[in-house]
């Protein structure tokens, strides 16, 4: 599984290109791709969540889960990013520090990602309203 942080960055052709053709070859074997737009690196994501997914779908064929944008550092930083950098190590020192930055989940890690992002999608759409928390 691999998790990442997309913008509407210089490199997102490149990105979601690869992105795109990894899915393709390789999701029958249990690979998901999971996508968290963020807007936390010069305000490279500034659309709204369906027209960040329209453009990913539209223009590269995106087929892998496109979530609502999150925060990736600070304090409205999502769970599931939490995780992700408290189990990478001393390498990105607590910080994302690229917009396009990628981690790989094992499967052993698999539950623990699931259960954040469902953590996260509850907190988003809270009584069906949307919040700011970890935008």
């Amino acid at each position: 599984m691999e998790v990442l942080a997309l913008t509407h960055s210089g490199f997102a052709s490149t990105n979601y290109s690869e992105l795109t053709h990894l899915y393709e070859k390789y999701k029958t074997e249990g690979f998901e791709i999971l996508a968290f737009p963020c807007n936390q690196f010069g305000g490279q994501e500034p659309g709204s969540n369906p027209e960040i997914k329209q453009f990913a779908c539209a223009r590269y064929k995106a087929e892998f889960p496109i979530f609502d944008k999150v925060g990736v550092n600070g304090p409205s930083t999502a769970p599931v990013y939490q995780f992700l950098k408290s189990s990478a190590g001393g390498f990105l020192g607590g910080l994302i520090k690229w917009n396009l930055e990628k981690f790989l989940v094992d499967k052993n890690s698999k539950k623990d990602i699931q259960k954040l992002i469902v953590e996260c999608m509850f907190v988003i759409s809270v009584k069906g309203r949307k919040t700011n928390q970890y935008m």
